[in-house]
């Protein structure tokens, strides 16, 4: 007499086919591809040739601005100083009056940036947000067809027209330095509301936050990584423009540190020392404040909207 028993599961007859589901999950497992030794070692070498490419004229600049006038003319710029002279730096803060023209620069890059930043955010998000009107959305195109009319184009008439409205000088300058730059802006800030989400204004427009609120309190802490982005390409902008306080500005007295580095430069040539310690006084605002905001341009689209 033999006895038979029967093993009952719940797929079935076959124990096996309980265990498919398991084994086509193990086998739809991603793998990751590693790079090869051969393209790192490539991808290195080209990252340290573009950092010389960079770093070698900021070098030389550095071992110029501390030379002496006479290991300037020498012509051996690779050379390190010997001995190391701030002479440069005085005779360029005294020469170019550098404290004034820099507080002239520091007032009209610093108001062109936050002018740019300020309004640009405004005028994206009513463009953004009104999209299918047609007054906003011709609005935006009228903006886009003025990246096509740099300054340059346009530099004889507005000459004319900033000298009968009072404007040659630097308040001038700011203002025409906001326009310019808002095309590019309003479509940098445009392209980013558009991937913010609507829910959170809905939100704060059901507890009562009138649209004005909404923007300040919601929607601009939002966009502050885009800001961050549309401040440095202003601050950049207004810091180095060379040609549009030259033609603006009408009084000598209250041009921006480019415009006086320039006539520096044409009436004391061979001071080499004193013009490149000239040119790192000018650059060090610049690179502090990228530093500073670096970490805005890189932080998350969305930060603090999630809870």
């Amino acid at each position: 007499m033999t006895m038979q028993t029967t093993l009952d599961t719940p797929g079935g007859d076959d124990p096996a086919s309980s265990r498919e589901p398991l084994a086509s999950s193990e086998q739809v497992r991603p793998t990751r591809r590693r790079s090869s030794p051969a393209r790192t070692w490539i991808v290195t070498i080209l990252l340290v040739l573009g950092a010389c490419v960079v770093l070698l004229p900021f070098v030389v600049a550095v071992s110029m601005a501390f030379k002496t006038e006479a290991q300037a003319v020498q012509g051996q710029a690779f050379a390190l100083p010997s001995p190391w002279s701030i002479e440069g730096f005085q005779q360029a803060w005294t020469l170019t009056s550098f404290p004034r023209s820099f507080a002239i620069s520091l007032v009209v890059t610093a108001s062109a940036t936050v002018g740019t930043v300020l309004l640009s955010a405004m005028a994206s998000y009513a463009i953004s947000r009104n999209w299918n009107r047609r007054l906003f959305r011709w609005s935006f195109f009228y903006l886009l067809a003025a990246m096509f009319l740099p300054f340059p184009v346009l530099a004889l008439s507005q000459v004319k027209l900033t000298g009968m409205v009072g404007l040659a000088n630097p308040g001038g300058v700011v203002l025409l330095h906001i326009m310019f730059q808002m095309s590019f802006s309003v479509l940098l800030f445009t392209a980013f509301l558009r991937s913010l989400p609507e829910e959170l204004e809905e939100s704060a427009r059901i507890d009562g936050a009138s649209t004005w609120r909404t923007f300040w309190t919601v929607v601009f802490p939002l966009m502050m990584p885009m800001a961050a982005t549309v401040g440095i390409f202003a601050m950049l902008k207004g810091w180095n423009d060379f040609m549009m306080p030259s033609m603006i500005i009408a009084d000598p007295a209250l041009q921006t540190l480019p415009v006086i580095q320039q006539v520096f430069q044409d009436q004391f040539s061979n001071n080499y020392h004193v013009s490149f310690a000239s040119y790192l006084l000018a650059i060090v605002p610049a690179i502090f404040a990228y530093v500073l905001s670096q970490r805005w341009v890189m932080s998350g689209l969305t930060q603090g909207a999630i809870k």
